[in-house]
């Protein structure tokens, strides 16, 4: 029934009032005559489900345990509205929620805001009880700048990772600078970071501004790693070690720039640093339209770098040997400063929009579609991250992560062969959701991207299309985060296995995962425009061709090659079966003829060790009559003699005390046997002569009793 309970919500969220409501608007949204982007207008927290309204500029909110059968009887499936006191006036592209989970941040391309949610209590810990319309306090950040500086954009903004310190919120705008702001003074930067390429100032002319765009030397996205120790040699940070966070600045050229920030004593930041060296060097430098990066938060830190014609580039964050530090380098830094190197993994295509199949004569189209493109991480696992932009949704999975680890850990080897451990294992792409099938199809971008990050509710992606319709997802099932070692695991667990498993370094069954491993797949196809409106047969026919193109490649044929492997993997088995049930026959034999000489040597055995101690027992009797009969006595016996002779003397002893005990009992006996004389004198004791006299009886008794006991020994032992 818990079962049920956790899925109900899975079918009860596409039907909530919260969509249709939003669909009743669409008819009143400007109808855009440039590409739409891809948004992200929806967050989970906990198991509260939010989604922005940009028109209301409203938040709906609901709770997701509470969609089940039971509950929405009784609850209604009624959701709460989240009003802003001071409403964005700008167009939301994206909602943060903060570190704290206490603030949400409304971002836009003109500037951004912060709604602070509101306190829970009741029953169900609803927001304020469970009120239908909560006002929100909302704080505007940098609206004055926005105000003043007409042609800057916002191009990409973040909370800072802290999740103890005060909330800040940082924004990289077009004019090559990233300002972090706090909650309590929004409008004044506490923060600024000049991230320009040229050695000027970054407020220059906008002409000059434009002249390095054409460049590719204007930072188009950052992300914060994982907290570390302060780097040494850092120039402006105290002796002392303190914990930092690296931020990584990506330009569009390609290039890669660390800072580090922390949090310790006030918000402090170091100069940006780099370009970061990439290693194997390419002529392009791996691409000139980065448009996102994302660093995953595990160890080594992976840096996930995208561009904009869908190319992905896994770089793997490592210190740089010294030798390598001692060349073009020194002339980004100052001193000696450590700077880590990006060793390039693998790149991995995205498939945009769908490649359409063809003919056996003709050469495969090449699409120059592009568009940018979101990277989010994933909560439950670290080594998998998921892809968001105009035209759907993918999901990446890093299966190599482990070996890498591994490799790392190891002495063996060199950096140089990384590349080579990259071949043997790639990475899994799903393409999960297509919104625009083809470059010359309507473009109709996601508005909603998150995963559930409640296990009680299952792993699963939801996703919200163009037209306010909720898709539910599973998530990529063959990457899921390690499980928990068992308590048998332990070093000596695995001692009991066969010995054949570790001959080989992966299985049978990863062979042939590997096998059904697909480039591609067929994704959920979503077409933008009115659905009444019919498909045109040619682009049905396209599409249609590569579905049936991609079936035939990728599961068809490639099932045909798993089923000949496992065909061919079943008839090893069985030669090898036939084989081991005649040698188990042999062996049978042999047991049965060991067994019958085993029991002839344990009546062999048993009749000599009976014959051993008999022989035994007739060697003791001759040495002993043999030394009974010798005239000399020996030395035992000479003890024996002293020991009986020393016992003579003191019976002797002990007689001639009897006879004294003796004599005294019988003068005793007489002179009580005599008469009581008329008249006796009364002699009176005090108490110390009757306690002094009392104690010389009692000694005398027990010495009496002790020569009793003694001579009874001796009787008992001399048997008289």
């Amino acid at each position: 029934m818990a079962a049920f309970a956790g899925e109900s919500w899975l079918n009860e969220l596409p039907h909530h009032d919260i969509f249709s409501k939003l669909r009743e608007k669409l008819d009143s949204e400007p109808k855009a005559n440039y590409r739409r982007t891809a948004k992200n207008l929806s967050f989970c927290l906990n198991a509260d489900f939010f989604v922005w309204d940009d028109a209301d500029r409203v938040f709906y909110t609901t709770n997701l345990r509470q969609l089940s059968s039971e509950e929405r009887s009784l609850w209604g499936g009624s959701y709460q509205t989240l009003l802003c006191i001071n409403p964005p006036r700008f167009e939301v592209c994206q909602v943060l929620l903060s570190p704290t989970q206490n603030h949400v941040a409304l971002i836009g391309q003109r500037g951004a805001s912060v709604l602070e949610l509101p306190q829970r209590w009741g029953k169900r810990s609803e927001f304020e009880g469970g009120r239908s319309e909560i006002n929100c306090k909302t704080i505007p950040v940098a609206e004055r700048f926005f105000t003043s500086s007409a042609s800057v954009s916002l191009r990409q903004a973040a909370w800072y990772p802290s999740e103890t310190e005060e909330p800040h919120l940082v924004l990289l705008t077009s004019d090559n600078t990233i300002r972090f702001y706090g909650l309590k003074s929004p409008q004044s930067p506490a923060q600024v970071l000049p991230v320009s390429q040229s050695e000027e100032d970054s407020g220059v002319h906008a002409r000059v501004r434009s002249y390095a765009a054409s460049l590719g030397e204007i930072a188009v996205a950052f992300d914060f790693g994982p907290v570390s120790c302060t780097p040494q040699r850092l120039p402006g940070q105290c002796s002392k070690e303190q914990l930092v966070y690296p931020l990584y600045i990506l330009y569009e050229n390609g290039e890669t720039y660390l800072s580090y920030t922390s949090q310790t004593s006030g918000l402090s930041l170091s100069k940006a640093i780099g370009p970061l060296p990439m290693y194997p060097a390419a002529e392009d430098n791996y691409g000139y339209d980065a448009c996102a990066i994302l660093c995953l938060p595990c160890v080594p830190n992976i840096l996930v770098i995208a561009t904009e014609t869908g190319m992905l580039y896994h770089c793997v964050v490592l210190e740089s040997e010294e030798e390598e530090e001692t060349g073009a380098v020194e002339k980004w830094m100052r001193g000696s400063e450590p700077v880590p190197s990006l060793y390039v993994f693998e790149c991995v295509e995205l498939e945009l929009t769908l490649k359409l199949a063809t003919g056996e004569d003709e050469e495969p189209q090449e699409s120059d579609f592009t568009c940018p493109i979101r990277l989010h991480r994933d909560p439950l696992c670290q080594h998998r991250y998921h892809c968001t932009h105009e035209a759907g949704v993918h999901s990446v999975g890093l299966t190599w992560f482990n070996k890498l680890h591994k490799f790392l850990q190891s002495d063996e080897g060199e950096k140089d062969s990384l590349q080579e451990l990259a071949v043997e294992q790639r990475c899994i792409v799903e393409h999960i959701l297509c919104t625009r099938p083809l470059s010359t199809s309507r473009s109709a971008p996601v508005r909603g991207f998150l995963i559930v990050s409640d296990l009680s509710l299952g792993a699963t992606m939801i996703c919200i299309t163009s037209t306010y319709e909720c898709i539910l997802l599973p998530l990529l099932s063959s990457i899921r985060p390690p499980s928990p070692p068992l308590l048998c695991s332990g070093p000596g667990a695995g001692s009991t296995s066969s010995p054949l498993r570790g001959l080989a370094d992966d299985s049978f069954e990863q062979h042939i995962r590997n096998i059904l491993a697909r480039s591609s797949t067929n994704p959920l196809v979503l077409r933008a425009g009115d659905k009444d409106t019919p498909t045109p047969p040619q682009e049905c026919l396209q599409l249609l061709s590569r579905a049936t193109q991609v079936f035939r490649e990728e599961y068809i044929l490639k099932q045909d090659m798993a089923r000949e492997e496992m065909q061919r993997r079943v008839k090893l088995l069985t030669g090898q079966k036939n084989k081991q049930l005649e040698e188990m026959a042999l062996y049978r034999e042999e047991r049965k003829s060991l067994r019958e000489v085993a029991e002839r040597l344990a009546d062999k055995y048993e009749d000599a060790k009976y014959r051993q101690e008999a022989i035994m027992n007739r060697v003791k009797q001759v040495l002993g009559s043999l030394r009974s009969q010798l005239p000399v006595l020996s030395d035992s016996e000479k003890d024996m003699k002293k020991e009986l002779q020393t016992i003579s003397d003191q019976l002797r002893h002990l007689g001639n005390g009897i006879k004294q005990v003796n004599m005294k009992m019988a003068y005793q006996k007489k002179q009580v046997d005599k008469g009581v004389p008329t008249a006796r004198t009364k002699v009176s004791l005090n108490a110390h002569q009757k306690k002094c006299v009392q104690g010389v009886l009692k000694e005398q008794g027990e010495q009496i009793a002790d020569m009793m006991k003694q001579i009874k020994d001796i009787k008992n032992h001399f048997s008289f």
